[in-house]
């Protein structure tokens, strides 16, 4: 059984940093899919970052240049550093993987059950 447990959330300044971490466990080997959403009261969850088993990024446009997406293949975790902290990425942090491509914001098979990035101006 696939668990995804997210850390790391915490309550920030603007302009500041954060680190979450993403750890998975009950796969046997690394899913070729895993990525971070995010939301934030009364919106719809949205896509923030994805990375496929060979490294490849997407992010959405509002952080890129801010936010970098990793993984470790061989612990099965995900991170996402975030720099330059802004009000607006206040929201639930959730993580999410998929054992097959493709990779996309739309088709992720598990998720975790989020961490909360609060950032104040």
């Amino acid at each position: 059984q696939v668990q995804l447990v997210e850390s790391g959330g915490d309550s920030v300044q603007a302009g500041g940093s954060l680190r979450l971490s993403c750890a998975a466990s009950g796969y046997t080997s690394s899913p070729y899919c895993m990525g971070w959403f995010r939301q934030a009261p009364g919106n719809k969850r949205e896509g923030v970052a994805l990375i496929d088993r060979d490294g490849g990024t997407n992010y959405v446009g509002s952080v890129k240049g801010r936010f970098t997406v990793s993984r470790d293949n061989a612990k099965n975790t995900l991170s996402l550093q975030m720099n330059n902290l802004k009000p607006e990425d206040t929201a639930m942090y959730y993580c999410a993987t998929r054992w097959n491509s493709p990779c996309s914001y739309t088709y992720m098979d598990y998720w975790g059950k989020g961490t909360l990035v609060t950032v104040s101006s």
